[in-house]
């Protein structure tokens, strides 16, 4: 059988994540997910992995050295459980916290925060379960430190091309 039908296919734009996460909602049966995920050298990668209208799955894959902007999620609660690597999160007046494998972090609705990867020998990989999911979010889900929105794939939220690693997978 080949092992890349069972590595789950990431979300590359903001669209096509919240397309992805509603799709996962059409079905009233448990799901099965594969947390397999490719490696990257450069960018950040969004992988849905299950959601109901309540709740979303996603597995997210940062580069070393990645990060994204300052903002909110003003209608969503959100877990982030590190699987690999560590980050540093952000508060609005500049508080850190330092997270390593194994350990969680939760956000609730309307914190402002950021991150970035701060392991440089492997990639960040992140669990987020957050509540709950688009269909009862508003339209602006996410927004920046000024109150205006923010879209997650953009120059203004630090993203940069997607390169990945040949051949290097988290889940092998």
């Amino acid at each position: 059988m080949d092992d890349t039908a069972l590595i789950p296919k990431p979300s590359l734009s903001s669209r096509s994540i919240i397309e992805d996460q509603i799709a996962a909602t059409e079905t009233s049966k448990p799901t099965l997910f594969s947390m397999k995920a490719q490696m990257l050298e450069q960018g950040r990668t969004d992988t849905v992995l299950a959601a109901t209208e309540d709740l979303s799955v996603r597995l997210k894959v940062y580069a070393s050295g990645g990060e994204n902007e300052l903002h909110a999620h003003p209608d969503e609660d959100h877990v982030f459980v590190i699987l690999q690597g560590s980050a540093r999160f952000y508060g609005p007046d500049g508080e850190t916290q330092d997270v390593l494998a194994n350990q969680g972090f939760m956000m609730p609705k309307g914190m402002l925060y950021r991150f970035h990867a701060t392991s440089t020998d492997e990639c960040l990989v992140m669990l987020r379960v957050g509540t709950p999911n688009f269909q009862g979010q508003a339209k602006d889900d996410r927004i920046g430190a000024d109150g205006k929105p923010l879209v997650g794939d953009t120059k203004a939220n630090r993203t940069v091309p997607v390169v990945f690693k040949d051949g290097v997978y988290f889940g092998d």
